[in-house]
């Protein structure tokens, strides 16, 4: 689906169809309005008839004869202004509705809409962003790909000038990319996206969009005593990876960001091993490692001036004879030991390798992603990521970033009580602390590896993927990281 913004006379506009907005009645925005004056008031027609329900999301369509061969009108509700939730549900009703129809292309001034504390870009990138989230398959490993939809192929955004909104579809569009990459490797089964798929597929981003790509193989690993991530790899025979991509849009003096993914491609729970009712969604454990490469995509894309390391530690989890045992102790890259009391608690123990390894870039901030903990997904359900964070400013940051893109994130306790039930008599640490307060000490556990800078942990275990009729990967949370760094390049 492409997109672009263009200049449009209503008298002379020429369209399979034409979106507009429903708001407390009334046709959304000055163009839309034109748009009836040259159609002879035939919306202010349909909508006096009122087939047009009054629910956020409700849709009509409208047949006509003559240039604009059908409009299709979209209700936001009885408010004056709409909110951020009901302009997105507004967006993906009228994207699911104009898929149905025979149209090839399609005019929109769904932007036009009233959205409190919104300006216009934003409501571009996101009309933008549910369109191609609606229109998102994956069908790759079928042997016959599911239909194609129907659906416009074109998408003109109506905007006072052609340049008007130009750089929000663009940024949009790569976010869309971003994402798209997300969800492809997330959805992929484990016998296929290993770490090696993940470290060529790191490669193929960088040979693509110019990023320098690194790839430390187990003997390099070793080499650098990253123990506790090997420990996990142990009992597969796919490979472990550690994977580092750069990208430098600033000066080599600025400190860069760097985000540190969970790659996981399979989680069996090594000997500790997970019940089998559905086993089959761990293939999505290594979400955090596709958000970092998703987010490497979309900021390579859209170009802004700062600095992005992204750090992908990747593993297959599994039992076997040379699998890691409970009670078994090894030592961190960092030189701190670790009794593995729970070998299921794995994405820290790759987790803890890689924050140590980020040390040498001397970030300005470091944030990792990983889908890490179920006592998560019990605290927050599916709506919030866990956000765990010692800065303030950092926290407020990322808080404000998941706000404006949509994915948003809760923050939760990080005290240095909790650290008390990650105490072992044999080591300097246990990976696990309890039942009680799982989530938290988990992040405690990280939070012993980071200590040479400014850092966040997002748990994604609750939102990076949907279970049921629509499972699938979400792609969160990259459009958070993508706001996140826009921030603070200034864009």
């Amino acid at each position: 689906m492409q997109f672009s913004t263009k200049q449009v006379n209503p008298e002379k506009l020429r369209t399979d169809c034409a979106v507009v907005a429903v708001q407390n009645g009334k046709l959304a925005g000055a163009g839309a309005q034109a748009l009836d004056q040259a159609l002879g008031q035939a919306l202010i027609g349909a909508l006096g008839r009122g087939d047009l329900g009054k629910r956020v999301g409700a849709t009509q369509l409208v047949s006509l004869d003559g240039n604009v061969q059908r409009v299709l009108m979209v209700s936001l509700g009885e408010s004056a202004q709409a909110s951020d939730r009901q302009f997105v549900d507004a967006c993906t009703a009228a994207y699911k509705s104009l898929a149905t129809t025979a149209s090839r292309d399609a005019t929109s001034w769904l932007h036009e809409v009233a959205v409190e504390g919104r300006e216009l870009d934003w409501k571009i990138q996101r009309s933008v962003r549910v369109a191609r989230d609606t229109t998102y398959r994956f069908d790759r490993m079928k042997s016959k790909p599911d239909p194609a939809p129907k659906g416009p192929a074109r998408i003109a955004l109506a905007v006072g000038s052609a340049a008007e909104g130009r750089a929000a579809v663009a940024s949009a569009q790569a976010l869309a990319n971003g994402m798209d990459l997300a969800k492809d490797l997330g959805n992929l089964p484990g016998n296929v996206c290993t770490p090696t798929y993940l470290a060529d597929e790191a490669r193929r981003l960088g040979k693509a969009h110019g990023l320098k790509v690194q790839v430390l193989d187990e003997k390099r690993m070793a080499a650098l005593k990253m123990n506790t991530l090997l420990s996990v790899a142990k009992g597969s025979a796919q490979p472990p990876r550690l994977i580092v991509l750069e990208y430098r849009g600033a000066g080599a003096r600025q400190a860069p960001v760097v985000l540190v993914g969970k790659g996981i491609t399979f989680d069996t729970g090594g000997i500790s091993l997970k019940p089998g009712a559905g086993m089959d969604e761990m293939k999505f454990d290594m979400c955090g490692a596709a958000s970092v490469l998703g987010t490497m995509r979309a900021i390579a894309e859209i170009g802004p001036k700062i600095n992005v390391i992204g750090i992908v530690a990747a593993a297959e989890n599994m039992p076997g004879g040379r699998a890691s045992k409970p009670g078994d102790i090894v030592t961190s890259m960092s030189g701190q030991t670790v009794e593995i009391l729970n070998t299921d608690a794995e994405g820290r123990l790759v987790l803890c390798d890689a924050l140590t390894y980020a040390e040498r870039f001397k970030p300005a901030a470091v944030v990792d992603i990983a889908t890490l903990t179920g006592a998560c997904v019990i605290a927050l359900g599916h709506h919030h990521s866990g956000l765990f964070c010692r800065e303030d400013d950092l926290a407020e940051d990322l808080i404000a970033a998941g706000r404006t893109a949509g994915d948003t994130c809760w923050r939760m306790p990080l005290d240095d009580e909790y650290q008390e039930q990650l105490k072992s008599p044999f080591a300097d640490m246990a990976n696990i602390g309890g039942r009680d307060a799982g989530a938290v000490t988990a992040a405690c556990f990280l939070a012993r590896f980071t200590k040479q800078y400014p850092w966040a942990h997002l748990d994604i275990a609750g939102t990076a993927w949907k279970s049921g009729a629509a499972k699938g990967s979400s792609a969160r949370p990259v459009p958070l990281l993508t706001e996140f760094i826009l921030a603070r390049a200034g864009n």
